[in-house]
């Protein structure tokens, strides 16, 4: 099979197509053909260097595709199932092994690139909705990155809970899809000239003063210090990512001084632990996808040659809803 190589750690160019034996499953684990494998910024982070991997490995963790093999132990499971996973390291291959109880059920009228676009960010914005902090009608949030992945997939699921959305993006065509996603007001942050004096001062001018009750701040180093002060007195700030960087140390007066406010660093892993939990957030997104109630936004597809530009895009913010690395090549409806 083909599948993609990160040599060493470094940048998109450490990236290359290889010829690798295909896999046999092991006991409780099955071998899928994938269809389309997510990329994600923890993907670079790998492929960099800033979380410690061996090298050379294969990056990607995310994707859907079809049964092709099952292994000793996974009762439930057939040659031709469609499953999507989050979490199985390898996936930008033309196959991959999955565990058994990572295998998520692709539902029918779901088709394999959407459900490989879901995973990791339609069940982040999922646990970022409904449990790292539970919105409610009345109140109001700050998203920034609303046209990426997590962004236009979590405001719509905020408008579904009856929040107010403020966006904030990049550019004129960024404020576009997160308008159309439902976002009430969308501030361009390229636009201000200090964005940690200004973004704070028009998110109260937009909230008669008081600030929002949250924050999910996916971009990191760029926005933590705006983010914290456009949160109201014991609003919380949920810091799910580090798309511009990882954030310093700070000291924990801060959180005093911004109003006895909270910060949380959460990841998925910590909000899928039980299987029960897991297939509960995958279904409820699955299924809205399917019924058309939420719209994933595919920004990008590339064949499995082209991951480094993919990543390259994606660390320069060239990129608008998800990115997909499609190992058997395009077909003619997805260029």
């Amino acid at each position: 099979m083909r599948a993609i190589h990160a040599t060493e750690p470094g940048g998109p160019e450490v990236l290359s197509v290889v010829d690798l034996p295909d896999p046999e499953p092991g006991a409780g684990e099955v071998v899928v053909d994938v269809a389309a494998a997510g990329i994600n910024f923890i993907d670079t982070y790998r492929r960099s260097g800033v979380y410690p991997m061996d090298f050379p490995h294969v990056p990607g963790s995310e994707g859907a595709g079809t049964l092709s093999a099952v292994g000793p132990g996974t009762d439930g499971l057939a040659v031709g199932d469609r499953v999507a996973w989050a979490e199985a390291p390898g996936s930008y291959a033309e196959r991959v092994v999955v565990a058994a109880d990572a295998t998520l059920p692709v539902p029918a009228g779901l088709d394999l690139e959407t459900a490989a676009a879901l995973p990791l960010q339609g069940m982040t914005a999922h646990y970022l909705a409904t449990s790292a902090f539970p919105l409610q009608a009345g109140h109001t949030a700050v998203v920034t990155a609303a046209a990426g992945g997590v962004g236009l997939l979590l405001t719509q699921l905020a408008k579904a809970r009856g929040a107010r959305v403020i966006g904030t993006v990049g550019s004129p065509e960024k404020e576009g899809l997160a308008r159309a996603a439902g976002a009430d007001e969308v501030i361009r942050y390229a636009e201000l000239d200090d964005m940690t004096a200004e973004l704070p001062r028009i998110v109260r001018e937009l909230t008669d003063g008081a600030g929002v009750e949250v924050v999910y701040d996916g971009v990191g180093k760029d926005t933590f210090d705006a983010s914290l002060a456009s949160l109201r007195r014991r609003g919380t700030l949920v810091l799910f990512g580090g798309a511009s960087g990882q954030v310093p140390p700070f000291d924990p007066q801060r959180l005093n001084a911004a109003g006895s406010v909270y910060v949380t660093r959460p990841k998925l892993g910590d909000y899928t632990v039980e299987r029960e939990e897991l297939l509960w957030r995958a279904s409820e997104i699955f299924d809205a996808a399917a019924s058309g109630s939420l719209d994933v936004q595919v920004g990008a597809r590339h064949p499995l040659a082209e991951a480094g530009t993919a990543h390259e895009a994606l660390e320069g913010r060239a990129t608008t809803g998800k990115v997909l690395l499609v190992p058997r090549g395009l077909s003619s409806a997805s260029r």
